[in-house]
């Protein structure tokens, strides 16, 4: 994992995204050389246009989700998602940036059409790679002190070294814990850990063992791995450099307090501030057509009003209304009672179940980002009903009202719809990272994703 502007990137995708940048900037220079045929070719201009233009492609390929690894049931319909999804966004782009590269002098049609057969090629070649046999050339051999659930847990969240880019040497056990969940042939029958670490060429080693429930660390011979220049983790850094997530069940006070991150700064607020007025402008501008069809489609349905405001809780605690496009019946919550709205909810309107699939519910919240309430990434702002219930029942819940709520976010890109006590919790542990590590690079990053999310339906209710 590399942390880059706050953030952290897996050093096998990043890997991935070098190497095709550079295999596609080699097919952009073999087809400018095919096109002009040895004919006088400017190559100071060519060869780091070439390049600005492999790289963005790669990039924008890359926050569309085409590097992020396909697994489970539908890892198969994923995979062919994303490279048609790719493909789709990446071609209209890129021939608009045939127009601002300086290349009308010399590149024909044909050329530009043989570019974008060969970043076809480049994403259906990286698609194959990940479904089958993408690994990290330096993938770090990690190995894990525990053996109970935390170990189990910190395992699964790893996964296969196709999907981490890590590799699970074995576990190590420590004295006074109560169980073996793991695997027991996995188990390292050895007693110094830091021969143990040399032995096997371990590059981190991952603490899975809370000291509270009877395990007892080994302190000094951590300390002297750490010394001999292996990286020791906690629980709390493990979920946050791994899953983008921090953890409420192996989280301290103690963690958040002396830990870096959490920084609401004045430039930080002026920057974010700055960002979200540019990017929200653009964004109503060109959302201005879709909101007035979606505007008539709702009253020719179900009449006025055509928006639905409701409270909600933003930054400091403070109440604001946000306006979203009404996708329920009138009557929704006649008894006045506050309810989680759930996957399939009979409440909502035939063009509501259209609006709310591709998000465009949302989007008269960017009058309130434009006022100032909310901005276009953040955490999703709660009804001050359901807040007080789950500050009451999950820890550090309060913590995600220190930014202003937004239009998306991270936890809305990472996690799947979800309506109760437990999805909250999933959802508060990115809100947290999220609060921790926010910068450009991630609000950017997040807006790419949603774009991603809208067009695959992932997460629709």
């Amino acid at each position: 994992m590399l942390k880059i502007f706050s953030h952290y990137f897996p050093s096998h995708v990043l890997q991935q995204v070098v190497f095709d940048a550079l295999v596609l900037f080699m097919a952009v220079i073999f087809a400018v050389a095919v096109q002009v045929r040895g004919g006088a070719v400017d190559w100071r201009v060519i060869v780091p246009s070439a390049l600005l233009f492999a790289i963005a492609m790669i990039l924008l390929n890359s926050a569309m989700g085409l590097y992020r690894p396909a697994e489970g049931e539908w890892s198969t319909r994923t995979a062919i998602g994303r490279v048609l999804i790719s493909i789709v966004v990446s071609i209209p782009v890129a021939f608009g940036v045939f127009l601002v590269l300086p290349w009308n002098y010399f590149a024909s049609e044909a050329m530009q059409i043989s570019v974008m057969l060969l970043l076809g090629l480049v994403l259906l070649m990286r698609a194959v790679i990940n479904r089958h046999w993408a690994t990290s050339m330096f993938a770090p051999r990690v190995l894990i002190i525990g053996t109970g659930a935390d170990a189990v847990t910190v395992e699964r969240s790893l996964g296969s070294p196709r999907r981490s880019g890590m590799e699970v040497v074995g576990f190590y056990a420590v004295e006074g814990e109560d169980s073996v969940d793991v695997d027991r042939g996995r188990v390292l029958d050895c007693k110094d850990l830091l021969q143990t670490v040399r032995q096997l060429r371990v590059n981190e080693v991952i603490v899975a063992v809370r000291e509270r429930r009877g395990g007892v660390l080994p302190i000094r011979e951590l300390l002297d791995c750490k010394v001999w220049g292996v990286r020791v983790l906690d629980l709390s850094s493990f979920f946050e450099r791994v899953q983008g997530q921090v953890r409420i069940d192996s989280l301290k006070a103690s963690w958040l307090i002396y830990g870096d991150g959490f920084r609401q700064g004045l430039a930080r607020a002026f920057v974010k501030r700055c960002f979200d007025l540019a990017a929200s402008s653009i964004l109503l501008l060109a959302a201005l057509p879709v909101m007035a069809v979606t505007a008539l489609l709702i009253a020719l349905e179900d009449g006025a009003p055509i928006f639905y405001r409701q409270e909600r809780v933003g930054l400091g605690g403070r109440v604001f209304r946000v306006i979203k496009f009404r996708s329920m019946r009138r009557d929704a919550e006649k008894d006045g009672k506050p309810r989680w709205a759930v996957s399939g909810d009979d409440r909502v309107t035939r063009v509501g179940r259209v609006i709310r699939k591709l998000r465009i519910d949302e989007l008269p919240q960017i009058f309130n980002v434009l006022k100032g309430e909310m901005s276009l990434v953040g955490p999703r702002p709660e009804r001050p009903f359901f807040v007080d219930q789950l500050a009451q029942e999950i820890p550090f819940y309060a913590v995600r009202h220190c930014v202003k709520p937004g239009v998306t976010g991270w936890a809305q890109v990472r996690y799947q719809y979800g309506a109760s006590v437990d999805d909250a919790v999933q959802k508060l542990q990115y809100d947290l990272y999220y609060v921790k590590n926010h910068t450009i690079v991630l609000d950017t990053l997040v807006l790419f994703e949603t774009v991603r999310v809208v067009l695959t339906g992932e997460g629709a209710h």
